[in-house]
């Protein structure tokens, strides 16, 4: 192994928050594709920060070799993608006239509980393409809430193994003490 660039075996395809955010995008794609105006804005704004909040997950694990503070930002900024996201999303219901799902309700508990049981797409899209726009938006909301807390705790962990293990500077300023023998 090289001490340098550690080999973290960083597998994104198998974090929570990258598979929460991954169902959260092709929920939003579908969402836009068939309940917003081809002509409406809003349409690339979610699109886009459905697919930076599963990006920024990607691109962090692939830094994460060299770069704590790069992987860091880059998880920050997804959960900054999906809070605007989230932002939208409840815009939508405010503006079509919909209720938000309060949290302790039937809908709301129903979803949160699929929600912690599954994160695979498919599953989702199967219930998606057979509900209506207003349960639509709640459910990703609902998802939308449940990765920023899996993204939260993926930044809890990441400061925490910086603070214990330092990065790619501190590793490089050790193994040159330990060559020159110091």
């Amino acid at each position: 192994m090289n001490e340098l660039i550690p080999n973290r075996g960083t597998n994104y395809k198998k974090l929570l928050s990258y598979q929460k955010s991954d169902v959260i995008f092709q929920i939003t794609y579908y969402f836009c594709s068939t309940y917003l105006g081809k002509g409406d804005r809003t349409v690339d704004q979610m699109i886009q920060a459905a697919r930076s909040g599963k990006q920024n997950i990607i691109e962090g694990g692939a830094a994460s070799a060299t770069s704590a503070k790069t992987e860091i930002k880059l998880v920050n900024v997804a959960k900054a993608s999906l809070q605007e996201l989230l932002e939208d999303y409840e815009d939508y219901l405010k503006t079509h006239g919909h209720r938000q799902w309060e949290k302790g309700s039937i809908e709301y508990e129903a979803m949160r509980a699929l929600g912690r049981e599954h994160n695979d797409a498919a599953f989702f899209m199967e219930i998606v393409r057979t509900r209506p726009a207003e349960t639509v938006a709640n459910m990703a909301i609902i998802l939308i809430k449940q990765a920023d807390y899996l993204l939260y705790r993926q930044l809890q962990r990441l400061s925490a193994d910086f603070m214990r293990e330092g990065g790619f500077s501190e590793r490089m300023t050790r193994l040159r003490k330990e060559k020159r023998g110091y």
